[in-house]
């Protein structure tokens, strides 16, 4: 069983912000998949479907970014999940706009979700696909909770649908495979 998780703020004014990006992949998927993410435990908006023989867990935490690891240990205690079959997904402030990067494990790097969830978790044995949302002109907070223009979102979108192929390539193919194909691509 796997468990892919998109990391964002609840509350419609964040949507659309940098700090979303995780929660629109995870839109996005459930879209594409027609997976009703209308499901509700553990404090998250979750949804199921199988890929080839895999059941798979789509996870949207209901808390605020800083406390999503709270959700997602309790899906992983729960349904016992392994480490290496969780995948988390997340803004990336040190990567350019619409760049991903696919990572076996590691440190927060200064990601408040990334950090809550290590925490929830006791360890940094989980992998993530980061999207990269640029550094700005701004400070870090405004940056990150501001909306994309036009040109972003155009960016942004691609981005969130290589997203979702580098999902089924961790499913399907393993993290390995899913590094080779997507790290740097924009």
């Amino acid at each position: 069983m796997y468990l892919i998780t998109g990391l964002g703020n609840i509350g419609k004014e964040y949507e659309n912000t940098r700090h979303n990006a995780g929660f629109m992949v995870i839109d996005h998927y459930a879209g594409v998949k027609g997976i009703s993410m209308k499901n509700k435990k553990f404090n998250g908006s979750y949804g199921e479907c199988r890929i080839g023989d895999e059941k798979v867990i789509i996870l949207k935490p209901l808390t605020f970014m800083n406390l999503s690891g709270e959700s997602i240990v309790k899906f992983v205690d729960y349904y016992n999940i392994e480490l290496d079959k969780i995948l988390i997904i997340c803004d990336d402030v040190n990567l350019p706009l619409g760049t991903l990067r696919i990572k076996r494990k590691g440190s927060a790097g200064g990601h408040n979700g990334l950090k809550n969830i290590i925490l929830n978790l006791a360890t940094f044995e989980f992998s993530r696909l980061k999207l990269g949302v640029g550094t700005g002109t701004r400070d870090l907070i405004s940056h990150v909770l501001g909306k994309f223009n036009e040109e972003e979102m155009t960016m942004m979108k691609k981005s969130i649908e290589l997203s979702c192929e580098a999902i089924d390539c961790f499913i399907n193919e393993g993290i390995d495979h899913a590094m080779n194909r997507f790290n740097g691509i924009n």
